[in-house]
């Protein structure tokens, strides 16, 4: 038997004992499983220990948020979050494309401050690099609406670098410039003709907002969010400074082997943040408190223009009729309308996090492995059931 397996073997009977110990915790009793059937996945009707599903799933470790009436209720933390180190309600998770979400309410802020607008051409903003003309966007400019919306004729590319040539600049990465190996941030349709889902459109949000600050990444949202929500576990720099040293949870594969982490691109707005669910859990129940009008943070608008339903999006997510926000996905409607953003990277790290501004409900989930997904949605089914959600129960029959 592997160490992790018999980590979390005995991780069981502690965890339980643990989580038997909390009155309040929603998840005692165990998740609902969701198995594959004839007609795809189907939520199981019977409940299993979190600890065996990871044991099952091949996942280390997994943290999470659960959000009740506008506060967070509940963190719990379980498993390892590298060979020797258990996960805590401290410990940082890589937030994958969950790190789109944190860069659109950042986005809002500074149009919020005047700084910023949803409908100027971005070359306006830019000063480092432009967005070239081409036939697609020679008379429909590309602007923050639809990066946000992911509506602006860019490509959906990955990013990659030639390893012997050294890191390239952002720049690069938007040029497409040797050592990046990615496409470039050049329209491939014209702006707003379609949805298509595209990290290089918030690497451009990233210039554009560098540019209009003329400050890094990292400090905007030191500034914007993480000093004004005491996000104090999140960071959008790697390698990671000393005051998070042995605190990172790293990745997995699908065989739940420990792989380096691939965060050395500076392209950070897509996919680089590094946070745990407390944190992602303050930011999220800020916003819901804004869609009430009731946060000293953000304004009513703010929380308004981030779950704008932009347009249907051309497929389902996760068995639902799902329409595009200025930041998040948006599924449901009217009061049981939830908001929400899931992220991998690889070569091991999930994430996600949901809200229903209306009740003020919700989750983040994070987990170290490649087959975080399968768990995730296992728990949100849960929580779905246990607090009387809206939705969640994507896979009910």
């Amino acid at each position: 038997m592997s160490r992790l397996h018999s980590f979390i073997g005995v991780l069981t009977f502690l965890s339980m004992l643990l989580l038997g110990c909390q009155e309040k915790n929603v998840l005692n009793e165990g998740i609902f499983e969701i198995i594959e059937s004839d007609s795809g996945k189907v939520q199981s009707q019977k409940l299993h220990p979190i600890v065996e599903r990871m044991n099952a799933l091949k996942i280390p470790g997994v943290s999470i948020a659960i959000i009740d009436d506008f506060k967070i209720n509940n963190l719990i933390a379980l498993g390892e979050s590298d060979s020797l180190n258990s996960v805590t309600k401290n410990t940082i998770f890589q937030a994958a494309s969950v790190s789109k979400y944190v860069t659109a309410i950042i986005v809002h802020q500074l149009i919020s401050q005047g700084l910023l607008d949803l409908d100027t051409d971005v070359n306006q903003y830019l000063k480092s690099w432009k967005v070239p003309k081409n036939d697609f966007n020679q008379d429909t400019p590309i602007t923050l609406r639809l990066l946000l919306s992911h509506q602006s004729g860019l490509p959906s590319t990955n990013f990659d670098f030639d390893k012997t040539q050294g890191v390239p600049t952002l720049a690069q990465i938007l040029n497409a410039d040797s050592p990046a190996i990615n496409e470039p941030a050049i329209p491939i349709a014209i702006p707003g003709s379609r949805w298509s889902y595209s990290n290089i459109g918030y690497a451009l949000i990233q210039q554009i907002l560098e540019d209009v600050t003329a400050k890094s990444f990292q400090q905007i949202a030191k500034e914007t969010l993480f000093v004004p929500l005491q996000m104090s576990s999140s960071t959008f720099q790697y390698p990671l400074p000393p005051n998070f040293e042995n605190t990172e949870a790293k990745p997995h594969d699908k065989f739940g082997q420990l792989k380096p982490p691939q965060l050395e691109l500076p392209a950070k707005a897509q996919g680089g943040l590094l946070t745990t669910p407390r944190d992602l859990g303050k930011l999220t129940i800020e916003i819901m408190k804004a869609y009430h009008n009731d946060s000293k943070i953000f304004s009513k608008e703010t929380a308004l223009r981030l779950i704008h339903n932009e347009r249907k999006l051309p497929f389902t997510f996760y068995n639902q009729k799902a329409y595009m926000g200025l930041g998040v996905l948006l599924i449901g409607e009217n009061k049981n309308i939830a908001f929400l953003h899931n992220g991998y990277n690889s070569p091991g790290s999930v994430c996600i996090v949901i809200g229903f501004p209306e009740v003020g409900k919700g989750a983040v989930i994070a987990a170290n492995s490649a087959k975080g997904e399968q768990l995730y949605l296992e728990i949100i089914a849960t929580l779905a059931h246990n607090l009387n959600w809206p939705n969640g129960q994507f896979f009910k029959q």
